[in-house]
């Protein structure tokens, strides 16, 4: 479980993880305009998952960010101060983010699901297993229901095989980039 101490290193984690992701790069289009904002984003994701699951590696290169059945949405009243909040974070971007969000949330399973909302390694850290073993963790944890995600990456589609996912649909986001879902059954 990841906790407060946890929050700079997993932020630069999944900063790190996604800054060539194809919806990040949807969103912020401008390389150094991305850098500066992933880590807004990320700190407001991680922050928004608090009451949720957050899992993170020994080293917290590794992170994941889970919501359970009935929560995927995480929707709630925007007041003005959130309001300001993601202008902040997204800028001019926050068209495309918005965009982005209720593409996502149409293509959401209709039957009760575990949400694997935010999955990401380091860079410098890939390919020692600590992603597998972060969405593991979760995987155990999340046995009431099938376990549901979508990545806009193709090359995460073998990663995610490798952990029982199949892939159910394949859609595009109006003027922007192709995204998979994928479900584990429970």
């Amino acid at each position: 479980m990841a906790g407060p101490a946890d929050r700079r290193r997993a932020i630069a984690s999944l900063a790190d993880a996604f800054r060539d992701d194809p919806a990040m790069r949807f969103m912020f289009p401008d390389d150094r305009d991305r850098a500066r904002r992933l880590p807004r984003l990320f700190a407001m994701l991680y922050d928004s998952d608090a009451a949720n699951l957050r899992l993170v590696t020994p080293d917290v290169a590794a992170v994941t960010l889970w919501r359970p059945p009935g929560t995927a949405t995480n929707d709630r009243h925007f007041g003005w101060w959130d309001k300001v909040r993601a202008l902040w974070i997204f800028g001019p971007g926050l068209p495309r983010a918005r965009l982005l969000v209720e593409a996502i949330k149409a293509h959401f399973p209709t039957s009760p699901f575990w949400y694997l909302h935010i999955a990401g390694c380091a860079v410098a850290a890939q390919g020692r297993r600590l992603g597998s073993a972060a969405v593991q963790a979760g995987l155990m944890r999340a046995t009431d229901a099938p376990t549901y995600l979508e990545t806009a990456n193709e090359a995460n589609l073998g990663f995610y095989r490798s952990l029982g996912f199949e892939v159910i649909e394949r859609w595009r986001v109006p003027d922007g980039p192709v995204f998979w879902s994928m479900l584990r059954a429970k």
